[in-house]
């Protein structure tokens, strides 16, 4: 590689002629490992590196961790082979560097590039080959890619097929991956890991594993449980889906002036028991404008946002029959391709060009906190009113729940098929979003996340118990203790754990115990080893 200093003969040296009891978190020792020669390699960023801030920031996704005060890598690695991401692996062993692995940034939390303990990042900018197979209908998709460049690159190749994964294009396949990976596609083909069918992953002692070699134990494990955990996966291969050549979509809003309570009440009996190729989720945020008099008015806009893998004259009756209470009109319906189907989700105008799913760049980012629940009994009319009560507060401005709906395909698949397990008996999932836009100001993120707190805490009679579930991909470090400097133990992670995975965390710790004893792969709630 051009500039590159990694070199071959010098892993044979290193890993040869000292043992890994080096100096722990050395990063100098950890830079000359990497690039021996002591000169400035092209793929090696440090604080001193002109480039380092607009490396480190271009995939920060959170605002929160964009300040003066947000711990910053030491390095940031971005490896052009797979055997460069061997060699950093293999240099922060021996050197005790702790390392991060990063693909579009989207954790929740930072956790892929913030951390209290001095850090090394591997950011897999460059591992974003995407190879499609038509003729098997499967795809390898590097880890660096993002979800849009894995929907652009199908749709280059056929029309009718597509792959069940989420609504923002710019979220790294490795992550979402990792944590199970859900969409518009969930009633009908379940998670994106419920179609992984191979993968190459590097371990804790630098092997290059496929599914043969890792064992189904390892492959049951990262299919859901968590990234940066047992290891870093290379790539995946993933098993694509039918979708018909025409799809149809609407959004319909409603005030709660126009009935919002009461049509999300029914949705809720409605929705988990559509036909598995319609799925209707809901998006609920405060709008403020005029009256007449220009008077501020403040209410409340429910979205009712849907996907029919069918035709409009296929959707209407389905809706008359059973959620004729919307008041869905043929004129409220567009039809169109599984691909503009993508960017309609994703926010992009009516006649965008499928190109702009290649962007790595959000449309907009902003400081934000977010939370979740499952839910298994339908919220009363009385329990949403006290949501609303919540979203007219001065902190709420922009706060945003989301309603996911599930059955369908979800409630046929196994709760320990991976480790995902939140399968039959959840109506639907919520996601809890506040934005605000104050920069780096302490006091206003306390604010606004005490708020959010807030909100969760009503929420607690409404939402699933023993334990009360939460969705790993929606990382939250509210939940339990995360002891990164010490390694977080058995019973600190079981809190958050059982939450996240539910029965198959002990299955996770297992094999964890198993792949990465010495547990190399760790952030603040990864899964623990228990040597």
């Amino acid at each position: 590689m051009e500039n590159s200093c990694f070199s071959f003969l010098f892993v044979l040296l290193v890993f040869s002629s000292t043992s890994s009891a080096a100096l722990a978190d050395n990063h100098e020792d950890f830079i000359q490992c990497l690039s021996p020669s002591n000169q400035t390699s092209s793929n090696i960023y440090t604080p001193n590196n002109s480039s380092f801030s607009s490396v480190l920031q271009k995939s920060i996704q959170n605002l929160r961790f964009n300040t003066t005060k947000t711990p910053k890598p030491l390095v940031i690695v971005t490896p052009v082979s797979e055997f460069e991401v061997q060699l950093v692996i293999l240099c922060a062993k021996k050197t005790g560097m702790h390392v991060r692995v990063r693909g579009g940034g989207h954790d929740y939390e930072g956790l892929s590039y913030v951390s209290e303990v001095p850090l090394a990042v591997v950011d897999l900018i460059n591992h974003r080959k995407i190879n499609v197979n038509v003729n098997d209908k499967s795809a390898w998709v590097e880890a660096g890619s993002t979800i849009g460049e894995l929907y652009y690159r199908i749709s280059e190749k056929s029309k009718t097929l597509g792959f069940p994964a989420g609504v923002c294009p710019t979220v790294g396949v490795g992550g979402h991956f990792s944590g199970g990976g859900y969409g518009t596609l969930l009633r009908k083909y379940g998670l994106s890991a419920d179609n992984i069918v191979d993968a190459r992953l590097i371990d804790a002692n630098g092997r290059i594993l496929d599914r043969n070699s890792m064992g189904e134990d390892l492959f049951w494990a990262i299919r859901g449980g968590g990234g940066n955990t047992f290891g870093l996966v290379l790539a995946w291969k993933v098993k694509l889906v039918d979708v018909p050549e025409k799809v149809t979509v609407f959004t319909l809003n409603k005030t709660l002036e126009q009935n919002a309570t009461k049509l999300i009440h029914k949705w809720q009996y409605v929705a988990p028991r559509f036909p598995e190729d319609l799925f209707i989720r809901i998006l609920v945020n405060r709008l403020n404008s005029s009256d007449q008099g220009g008077n501020n008015k403040q209410t409340l806009v429910a979205s009712f946002n849907s996907i029919f893998l069918g035709r409009i004259d296929q959707l209407l009756p389905i809706m008359q029959e059973n959620f004729a209470e919307l008041g869905l009109r043929r004129e409220d319906c567009i039809e169109m391709s599984w691909i503009e189907s993508i960017m309609y989700f994703a926010g992009f105008p009516g006649g965008a060009s499928p190109n702009v799913l290649l962007s790595r760049v959000q449309l907009l980012t902003r400081n934000f906190k977010a939370k979740s629940d499952y839910v298994y009994q339908p919220i009363p009319e009385g329990g949403l009113e006290g949501i609303w009560k919540l979203f007219f507060e001065d902190e709420s401005q922009a706060a945003q729940v989301i309603l996911s709906p599930y059955g369908g395909r979800m409630d046929d698949i196994s709760s320990s098929s991976i480790p995902f397990p939140h399968r039959v008996g959840n109506l639907y999932k919520i996601q809890y979003l506040l934005y605000w836009d104050e920069q780096a100001e302490e006091v206003a993120d306390r604010r606004h996340i005490s708020w959010i707190r807030r909100l969760y805490s009503y929420m607690t009679p409404f939402v699933s118990k023993f334990p009360r579930a939460a969705y790993i991909n929606y990382r939250d470090l509210d939940i339990g203790v995360n002891n990164i400097k010490g390694h977080t133990s058995y019973a600190q992670a079981k809190v958050w754990g059982i939450k996240y995975f539910k029965n198959n965390f002990d299955r996770l710790v297992h094999v964890k115990t198993k792949v990465d004893p010495s547990n190399f792969f760790r952030n603040e709630q990864s899964i623990p080893s228990l040597t």
